[in-house]
């Protein structure tokens, strides 16, 4: 039997990867909602207008995603030490960071929505059904904010049913205010927006509850703030939010590109990025779990258990992006047909699918060892691969793909992309894939 094969292990490792997958299948399903329900007005401005708007949230929601990141990493590791104060304090100060933030982005909704889409390139009907969305789900960000941070401490804990819960909540509630909004009321993009708003209140809720329950409350003020550890957070934060903010604006480029190549181009584009969103949701099972036991290991100082716990993330990774793309790339046409009603977009999205084939196998790779590191809190080595990745891998392609206007020189930008993360990320993980040699100190490395 092979390390990565030990029954403990694996056994965790696959309740973790099925609970996270359970959990986040919910997030793209509740966006392909959005683009059915879209998909079905009589204007397609009200799904280009989405599309476009939801680039200013992937800035503002994904470019805090170390609220989520950050928290799993340490609260693992501290659950690895058996710290169970500083367990909980990583909560609150997660908590108390959210909450300064969704304040910022409220005070700041309306500079933030202008420069963003002075930013984008649409038409003004579609900017029009953008704003329109913006200006509603700009009031969810002080929740969403939260829920980031509850399901990062949940993960950390090894608790992905609770996580699953907060998730399930927020999303669940979407599409079925959505339906409500978009297609009973008739609201269309201002009713994606309000509807994705209220169903994160709904979740914060939930989390909140949860943590009642789960020792949040076990813990001083005085631990919870203290220099040392805010230091720690503040510069963990800084080092994912380059790396968060660079990723984004890698597809914000690419689907702004898109624009420029009309409305159903964009909409197509649009459309197999939600293919790959919902694939790599499906992958980020198997790496969520490999960034709770990373960590956990990380703190108890086993090396071993690192070694095989990036084996099992790895492999598992590729199963689930391999297993995703059998059906997409053989019922290419069935599978958008569904999404939408628009032959045009639909003959374009057919014509650019043999794309997901390089990008997701190269993002799977990327996506687990995004995972392991974030569970041994290396904030600067993930900035750095991400600098790398995109100087040379994805900024000279998509400059020659806006120049050329070519459809297809933009996709190999996304390849460029994504196979630089997995080259940098592998290369840095090299050293965990060797054979142990005593050195089973690992924490107190960090």
């Amino acid at each position: 039997m092979t390390e990565a094969a030990t029954p403990g292990l694996t056994r965790r490792f696959a309740r973790l990867t099925a609970l996270n997958t359970a959990s986040n299948l919910t997030v793209p399903v509740a966006g392909l909602a959005d683009t059915v329900m879209l998909g079905r007005l009589d204007d397609v401005r009200f799904l280009a207008g989405v599309v476009l708007g939801a680039l200013i949230f992937d800035y503002l929601y994904f470019g805090f995603a170390f609220l989520r990141m950050g928290t799993t990493g340490v609260t693992a590791q501290s659950w690895g030490r058996g710290d169970t104060g500083e367990v909980a304090a990583h909560l609150y100060r997660a908590l108390l960071l959210a909450a300064f933030l969704g304040l910022v982005t409220l005070a700041l909704r309306g500079p933030l929505g202008d420069l963003g889409f002075r930013l984008l390139s649409g038409t003004a009907e579609v900017e029009d059904a953008g704003r329109r969305y913006y200006d509603a789900r700009i009031w969810g960000a002080p929740a969403t904010f939260a829920n980031l941070a509850f399901v990062g401490w949940f993960l950390g804990r090894g608790e992905a049913a609770r996580a699953l819960l907060v998730v399930a909540a927020a999303n669940v509630g979407n599409i079925v205010l959505n339906w409500w909004f978009i297609l009973h009321l008739g609201w269309a993009a201002f009713g994606a927006g309000i509807a994705t708003a209220t169903a994160q209140w709904l979740a914060a809720g939930i989390g909140l509850s949860l943590t009642l329950g789960a020792g949040a409350a076990s813990c001083s003020w005085r631990t919870v703030l203290d220099r040392a550890a805010l230091r720690r957070l503040v510069a963990l934060s800084g080092h994912l939010v380059v790396r968060t903010l660079l990723l984004i604006t890698a597809f914000a480029v690419f689907t702004n590109a898109s624009a420029l190549l009309g409305t159903a181009r964009l909409a197509a584009n649009g459309l197999i990025l939600r293919m790959l969103s919902l694939a790599s949701y499906l992958v980020d099972g198997a790496a969520f779990a490999g960034e709770t036991l990373a960590g956990m290991a990380y703190g108890a100082g086993d090396r071993k258990e690192l070694r095989r716990v990036l084996i099992l993330t790895v492999a598992a990774a590729e199963i689930c992006a391999v297993a995703f793309l059998l059906p997409v790339l053989i019922f290419p046409r069935g599978t958008y047909g569904l999404l939408v009603g628009y032959d045009d977009v639909v003959a374009l999205a057919v014509d650019s699918n043999i794309w997901l084939l390089p990008v997701l196998l190269f993002a799977a790779l990327a996506y687990a060892f995004d995972g392991f590191f974030l569970g041994l809190t290396q904030g600067k080595l993930l900035s750095r691969a991400m600098v790398i990745s995109l100087g040379l891998g994805f900024a000279p392609l998509a400059w020659a793909a806006i120049y050329f206007r070519d459809s297809n020189l933009l996709w190999l930008s996304m390849v460029g992309m994504m196979a630089g993360r997995a080259a940098t990320l592998g290369f840095a993980a090299r050293r965990y894939l060797l054979p142990n040699r005593g050195d089973s100190g690992v924490a107190a490395r960090n």
